[in-house]
């Protein structure tokens, strides 16, 4: 168990427990953009016990829900007329981040991830100094055009994909400060921007990693399975209500905390 989480909920609170965790975790789902996995990993491993890699697995199970639900919650302010206007953007990072994605999920089933924890957690600091303290100076301004930023975002996209099914994340986190900086992109149109590019990216580790005799995990917990993902279905919703009244200004640096208490979580991770 990592350090400093605290012991797991008595057998009768666990899916109680279970339910209000994704229903808080699904709420960033709805409200930023997140599949909100890095604190979900944190629960799976630390409070339910789960094996690493079935943690993994679960983890990947709810994102695709957060996701997919949280799309359609948020549609009354970000309409899907506005994502389906902005496909080249999703193509681009998804050019990178499917074959990341696979990849990510095969090396996930046999090496150890110390190291990549440690570079991650770099990265998502990192992200959250530059969006706090560059992005007001060039507000929906990409920092690159034409085929550089086609590049950069296939490059993007297939480190992004590798990190969401390696930690078994939606990859909002770090999918959403490149749609801000490197396409100019505003915060909430980010945040569905990011949930379309993470659905099938998500979609094709799962399919990945299907493979695994680990994959079982999802079977032998079916009652935990569905009683989170309805906790995260009721999160989303809560989130996708909260989006039209929450001013952009609240969204970025709400942003850059989540950034940066992943970051500690993802570093103390064991």
């Amino acid at each position: 168990m990592s350090e400093g989480l605290p012991a797991s909920p008595p057998k009768s609170q666990i899916l109680p427990v279970a339910f209000a965790g994704g229903g808080i975790i699904g709420a960033l789902g709805g409200l930023i953009g997140l599949g909100g996995a890095e604190f979900r990993l944190l629960l799976l491993i630390g409070l339910f016990n789960f094996a690493a890699l079935e943690a993994v697995i679960l983890n990947k199970a709810m994102s695709v829900v957060v996701v997919a639900t949280a799309l359609p919650f948020r549609a009354a302010t970000v309409p899907f007329s506005t994502i389906a206007g902005n496909w080249p953007i999703v193509v681009n990072l998804l050019a990178g981040s499917l074959l990341g994605a696979w990849f990510g999920a095969g090396w996930a089933t046999r090496l150890k991830s110390e190291t990549l924890y440690k570079v991650i957690a770099a990265m998502l600091v990192a992200i959250a100094v530059v969006l706090v303290l560059g992005h007001d100076a060039t507000a929906g301004q990409a920092l690159l055009t034409g085929v550089a930023q086609m590049i950069a975002g296939v490059v993007a996209g297939f480190i992004i994909g590798i990190v969401a099914s390696l930690l078994g994340v939606a990859g909002g986190e770090l999918l959403i400060p490149t749609l801000v900086l490197l396409f100019g992109a505003d915060i909430k149109l980010a945040g569905s921007l990011s949930l379309a590019v993470s659905l099938p990216t998500m979609l094709v580790g799962f399919t990945r990693y299907s493979r695994d005799q680990s994959f079982s995990v999802l079977g032998r917990n079916k009652t935990f399975l569905l009683v989170m993902a309805g906790g995260s279905i009721v999160g989303t919703f809560v989130g996708g209500l909260l989006l039209g009244m929450v001013p952009n200004a609240f969204l970025l640096p709400a942003l850059a905390a989540i950034l940066l208490i992943s970051a500690v979580k993802v570093w103390r991770h064991n």
